[in-house]
C-alpha cells in the first residue's frame, strides 16, 4: 500500500482531494495532516474518517520536528500540499502569518521530504498546489494566464504562494527533487468556509443580511467548481511530468456583481422569495487595498496533454452549491458560530497526532 500525505485535508479543496483519493484508490493509505486552524473542519470529511486506507494526522507544516517524526513513522512516498492560509483578506491584517505558514511551512515540507528521500527519488513526488493571484492581474481582456505567464503578485497573500512556488521549484533544480505544480482558479462547491463570496452570500441571503461588495463588483474571476479541481489534481498527480506546472481552470469567467446577481436569483427562486427581492441586500463597500482586476486561466496544456475538462458549467455548479448549504444548514451554522471549532478541540486540543 502506498502512503501518501495529504496536507491541509481538513480543508475546503484539501477534504475533496482527501475524499477523491480514499474512496478511488484503495490501494493507497492517505494520510491528511491538518493543524485545525479555523479553516480546517474534519466535519468536511465524516464520509470517509472510518475508511480503512485513511488516518487523520494533527500536525503543523511549520514545525519541522513534527514533520521529520511523520516521515519517519510513516514512510511516506508522495506528498500533496494544499495546507495555505489562503484569505486575502485575513493576509492585508496579518501579512507575517502567511509568510510562516506558506513559506516558512513549505520549505519544513520540502526539506523533510528532501532528507527523507535522498537516498532514492525514485517514485516519489512533491505535488504542490498553487494558485493563479501569483501573476497578478491582468488589464487585457483577450489576456490569459499561461503556464510561462510571469509573476506579479499584488498582494501578502499571493506573494507568499509565489514565494512558495519558487522554493518548490528551487528544490527541484538544486536537489533533483521530483516535484510537479498546479496554479488554479477560483474555487467554489460543498464546504467551503464562509468567509469566501459564495458562502458567505449565501448565508447572508438566508439571514436577510447585507451582501458587501467591494467597489464596483467589476473584478473578474474564473470559477471552477471544487470536485473538478479536485480531478484536476488526481491527474496531476498521476500524470503530470516531473518538473512542469499545469494551469487549471474553466475558461468560466464572471464579473463579481454578475456572479453575486445570479446567486440572488437562484436564492429567490430556492427560499419562495419574490424575484429581486435578495438583490435588494447588495451593498457596494470600499474597494480592497490592492485588488486585483482580472484573473483568467487558459487551461489549454491541462486539457490536451492530461485529457482535464471540467465536468459543470457555472450555473449547473452553483445550483448544486447552494442546494447542498440549503440542505445542510447545520454545518453552515456551526462553522459561522464557531461551534465546530470547539468541537474537534475537545476531541484533539493541542497535541500532535502522529
Amino acid at each position: 500500500m502506498k502512503n501518501i500525505l495529504i496536507t491541509g485535508g481538513a480543508g475546503f479543496i484539501g477534504s475533496h482531494v482527501v475524499r477523491l483519493f480514499v474512496n478511488n484508490y484503495p490501494d493507497y493509505h492517505i494520510f491528511n495532516l491538518d493543524k485545525l486552524t479555523y479553516a480546517g473542519n474534519l466535519a468536511n470529511l465524516v464520509d470517509v474518517e472510518s475508511k480503512p486506507n485513511y488516518t487523520f494526522l494533527k500536525a503543523d507544516i511549520t514545525n519541522a520536528e513534527e514533520l521529520a517524526v511523520l516521515f519517519e513513522k510513516h514512510k511516506f512516498e508522495a506528498v500533496i500540499h494544499l495546507a495555505a492560509e489562503s484569505h486575502v483578506d485575513r493576509s492585508i491584517t496579518n501579512p507575517l502569518e502567511f509568510v510562516i505558514t506558506n513559506v516558512v511551512g513549505t520549505v519544513n515540507l520540502l526539506n523533510t521530504a528532501k532528507n527523507a528521500w535522498k537516498n532514492n527519488m525514485e517514485g516519489k513526488l512533491f505535488y504542490h498546489v498553487s494558485t493563479d493571484e501569483v501573476y497578478g492581474s491582468l488589464h487585457d481582456e483577450n489576456e490569459f494566464f499561461l503556464e510561462t505567464t510571469s509573476y506579479d503578485p499584488q498582494s501578502p497573500y499571493s506573494a507568499s504562494k509565489a514565494s512558495s512556488d519558487h522554493f518548490v521549484r528551487a528544490y527541484h533544480n538544486t536537489y533533483k527533487l521530483p516535484v510537479v505544480l498546479s496554479n488554479c482558479s477560483n474555487n467554489y462547491g460543498q464546504n467551503q468556509f464562509p468567509e469566501k463570496l459564495i458562502p458567505l452570500f449565501i448565508h447572508n441571503i438566508q439571514n436577510q443580511k447585507a451582501l458587501p461588495v467591494y467597489g464596483k463588483g467589476e473584478n473578474v474571476r474564473d470559477w471552477l467548481y471544487v470536485v473538478d479541481h479536485a480531478r484536476a489534481i488526481d491527474l496531476v498527480f498521476h500524470k503530470g511530468k516531473i518538473g512542469d506546472t499545469y494551469n487549471i481552470g474553466g475558461f468560466n469567467e464572471w464579473k463579481n456583481i454578475d456572479l453575486i446577481k445570479v446567486v440572488c436569483k437562484a436564492m429567490d427562486k430556492k427560499l419562495g422569495r419574490t424575484a429581486g427581492e435578495s438583490e435588494k441586500l447588495i451593498t457596494y463597500v470600499t474597494d480592497r487595498a490592492g485588488h486585483d482586476l482580472r484573473y483568467a486561466i487558459d487551461a489549454t496544456k491541462i486539457m490536451n496533454e492530461l485529457g482535464f475538462k471540467p465536468s459543470l458549467q457555472f450555473e449547473e455548479g452553483i445550483e448544486i452549491t447552494i442546494d447542498w448549504y440549503l440542505n445542510n444548514k447545520k454545518w453552515l451554522e456551526d462553522v459561522t458560530s464557531g461551534n465546530y471549532q470547539n468541537y474537534y478541540n475537545q476531541q484533539y486540543g493541542e497535541k500532535f497526532i502522529a
